[in-house]
């Protein structure tokens, strides 16, 4: 793993260990400020409550079985086999009790996979995905915030309103990254109160869900609520806008190795050179709403539950791509739910769920993952191409351009060889990835460019999410108009 008995900071293994360190022999007071005991520029906590609660409960168990594990002070940079093995098990753990159960159930109640075979093969290919697996396992990164989204997720899709909103509430308070996929969830369910009526039924649901929503929030931050410093306090960790556009990319040194647009046009364009630190988050800002507002838009007048998983992925996406201080691993945050329409779209999900493994690559070297990578992302293609055979499934009826296609017959030729160029732009995708890869892993770059690879990867990872997101709001729009002429004819 990334930092292993490498001093000062020895890497995201001791981050967990040292949060259940904190979490245990400190007051809950004192978990969020800098004292003699915490200090925060040592893998201070940073994320919402839900996250230091599964850290006290971890350290609870680790002091029965070995105290120095948690020991005050003592035990910092502590590494030892019983302990990885100790807390690689509290990952498993954590998969198994939240995240599996989602994704089975969710794949067992899809109307796409009408026989119990196509069900479980939906849920191996999805479990199977090597992103998640490879952050997992190798960053000690708990999946119980996508975890709970994903129930979030199944819930609504059996219109269970009140127990969706509590199962995204307990995302949100897990880990602050959940925002990505809070406007589809808002804009959903205040499209069906909408729908209902504000005057009747369409008020009371808006009034339960609110009461939801504040009742869960409550109860997470209830320990912290005791003075407003405190709360601010937790707020200023969570959200440190002061570090600057760029914070996350922790582990590189300019240019930023990162797949999003910022770090993309720093190759060429200075950013933090030319443009305020103020200035940077009221760009980002601006361009990240611009981006998915209209997905929002659609979704709050037409609430429906395959636009809200679609929305889900677009939203993501644009966060990802514009939003403020992104690190690599936040493009789960965007896989997850391309993972939950994979029976819709197999083949542009396979080729997305490909490439936000790859854009990792420069994180997953350092971690000395090359082989897992290799043989995850394989198994990974194998099984969706014996699954959904979906190079059978290119077709513009099959990539949900249908209405988008016949829009454009009379301004575009090439749509009856589509098929055929899509086929080929995946080949040529995934060649130049399997390339790029090897090269990363074994060819020293020149000593001029000395982050030649890493670079390519992210803006090549960057083209393609770009192209991606244009995708996926094509989609999402010429749906709308669809469904709209739809009620028109009736």
């Amino acid at each position: 793993f990334l930092g292993a008995g490498k001093p000062p900071m020895y890497g995201d293994y001791e981050a967990q260990r040292h949060w259940q360190e904190v979490t245990y022999n400190l007051p809950i007071r004192q978990w969020y400020f800098n004292t003699s005991d915490n200090n925060l520029q040592y893998w201070g906590l940073d994320y919402p409550p839900l996250t230091a609660y599964h850290s006290f409960l971890c350290a609870y168990i680790a002091k029965l079985i070995n105290p120095d594990w948690i020991a005050l002070h003592t035990s910092q940079g502590y590494e030892s086999q019983p302990h990885k093995l100790f807390m690689r098990t509290t990952v498993f753990v954590a998969d198994l009790l939240i995240y599996i159960p989602a994704v089975i159930l969710y794949c067992f109640s899809l109307k796409e996979t009408s026989t119990k075979k196509k069900a479980s093969i939906s849920a191996l290919c999805i479990l199977l995905y090597p992103g998640l697996i490879l952050i997992d396992h190798g960053h000690f990164q708990y999946p119980l915030s996508l975890g709970f989204a994903l129930w979030g997720v199944l819930y609504l899709s059996y219109d269970w309103d009140l127990l969706g909103s509590v199962a995204f509430c307990l995302a949100l308070n897990y880990k602050q990254m959940e925002l990505y996929h809070s406007l589809p969830f808002f804009c959903y369910l205040l499209g069906k109160c909408f729908k209902k009526g504000l005057k009747g039924k369409g008020l009371v649901l808006l009034t339960k869900i609110a009461g939801t929503v504040v009742v869960s929030f409550a109860v997470c931050w209830l320990p912290f609520c005791t003075d407003m410093e405190q709360i601010m306090q937790v707020l200023r960790r969570l959200f440190p806008i002061d570090r600057g556009l760029f914070e996350a990319c922790m582990f590189s040194s300019p240019p930023p190795h990162l797949a999003n647009i910022w770090c993309s046009l720093s190759v060429l364009i200075k950013i933090k050179n030319i443009i305020s630190p103020q200035i940077q988050l009221k760009l980002s800002f601006a361009v990240t709403f611009l981006s998915l507002l209209p997905t929002c838009i659609k979704l709050t007048v037409q609430p429906s539950l395959r636009g809200f998983k679609f929305a889900l992925v677009s939203c993501a996406l644009s966060f990802f791509l514009f939003s403020f201080q992104v690190h690599e691993k936040s493009i789960l945050l965007v896989s997850i739910p391309v993972c939950l329409i994979i029976n819709e779209i197999p083949f542009m999900a396979t080729w997305f769920l490909l490439v936000s493994t790859f854009s990792m690559l420069p994180l997953l070297l350092k971690d000395g993952l090359l082989l897992a990578y290799a043989v995850t992302t394989l198994a990974f293609l194998l099984a969706c191409v014996a699954s959904f055979s979906i190079f059978e499934k290119t077709s513009a009826e099959d990539l949900q351009l249908k209405q988008f296609s016949v829009s454009l017959k009379g301004y575009v030729s090439w749509f009856k060889s589509f098929p055929k160029i899509v086929r080929s732009l995946f080949l040529l995708s995934v060649t130049l990835m399997g390339v790029l890869s090897l090269m990363s892993a074994a060819v020293h770059p020149p000593q001029r460019l000395p982050d030649l690879f890493p670079v390519s990867v992210s803006i090549i990872s960057c083209l393609h999410f770009l192209l991606f997101l244009v995708y996926f709001n094509v989609v999402i729009l010429w749906d709308s108009k669809n469904s709209r002429s739809q009620k028109k004819i009736s």
